[in-house]
């Protein structure tokens, strides 16, 4: 299992069937039997060596990216859209995207600034005066190959380069999918419930969902955060390269201090590099697992991440591999 191949994967936030399809698959060849359940979560309960009573720990990464939706087409043959999870509209002029499950090519387009007059210049673009060109001659055709609801992804190749980074789309959330497919590979005493859940950029739905039926007594969330090592950034300060972040709080969760000081010691014993981080904003599925039931002790495992929620995300590749080594030795203590 690798990255490239995750990340290319097109599953937009509410049409995730084509990494679902995915993952139940490889686990399958795996060994496993995974469950799908009715919020479209993929769920794997995997039993610990330990003595039981066990514990059990609910790891979750999630399955959808940020993506786009078509509203409607002009009647020049152009879509209207809107954003499927949170993305700056400033990000998306002249991206390449596949539009639809037969993966129409199309560019995101808005006047040239040859054309634009001082004023326009200075105007920042909002999300309903962008316009996705697929070719089309007029509304008839555009309404034909791209209905209202047609889901939209970036057409971003996956690419490794400098020492040890990889570009590409969809690292939020496919980085921490590809930690727990390679967490379930090793022998661990604890009862291990490995969920890759649905809509976590349009609220953390397929978490709720999860964490309510399963019952953990302790839940991880595996995510990126953003990065603060670029000119102009400010916080997190959190760099690529560093290490796997363990989460204090967000604008979601304030991670347990016990299950984090635990995870920093994890680390350590690992031999591997750690980063404390507080983010001032946004969340990720911990906020969901933390409010379940009764309440569920939770912390956030964060890989840095670079152009967060773009066309283009970065990463350190050895920022994944040590977090798995890190929950390992957690597991294993």
């Amino acid at each position: 299992m690798d990255l490239k191949t995750l990340t290319e994967i097109n599953a937009p936030s509410g049409h995730e069937q084509a990494i679902r399809r995915f993952l139940l698959d490889e686990l399958k060849k795996l060994g496993f039997a995974p469950v799908l359940d009715r919020m479209g979560n993929v769920v794997v309960v995997k039993k610990g060596t330990g003595d039981a009573p066990r514990k059990r720990v609910m790891v979750s990464a999630h399955m959808d990216e940020v993506g786009l939706i078509v509203t409607s087409a002009t009647e020049d043959g152009y879509l209207r859209i809107a954003a499927a999870g949170g993305i700056d509209p400033r990000v998306l002029v002249s991206k390449r995207v596949t539009v639809g499950d037969d993966k129409l090519p199309g560019v995101i387009g808005a006047v040239p600034i040859h054309l634009q007059s001082a004023a326009e210049r200075k105007h920042v673009l909002s999300m309903d005066e962008l316009l996705v060109d697929i070719g089309a001659k007029d509304k008839d055709e555009a309404e034909r190959k791209a209905p209202m609801g047609t889901y939209i992804s970036f057409d971003t190749p996956y690419v490794e380069y400098g020492d040890g980074f990889a570009c590409g789309k969809a690292f939020d959330d496919r980085v921490g999918c590809l930690s727990l497919l390679r967490l379930l590979q090793e022998e661990l005493p604890v009862d291990l419930v490995a969920c890759f859940v649905s809509e976590e950029e349009v609220g953390c739905r397929g978490a709720k969902v999860a964490s309510f039926a399963k019952a953990p007594d302790k839940g991880i969330a595996i995510d990126v955060t953003a990065w603060g090592d670029t000119p102009g950034t400010k916080q997190p300060d959190i760099k690529l390269g560093e290490g796997i972040a363990v989460k204090v709080m967000d604008h979601g969760s304030i991670s347990n201090p016990d299950l984090r000081e635990a995870l920093l010691a994890a680390g350590a014993q690992a031999g591997v590099k750690t980063q404390r981080e507080v983010l001032p904003f946004g969340g990720t599925d911990a906020s969901a697992m933390q409010t379940s039931r009764g309440g569920i002790p939770v912390c956030t495992l964060s890989i840095p991440c670079r152009y967060v929620h773009s066309a283009c995300e970065v990463v350190d590749l050895r920022d994944i591999e040590g977090g798995v080594k890190l929950l390992n030795q957690y597991f294993q203590a």
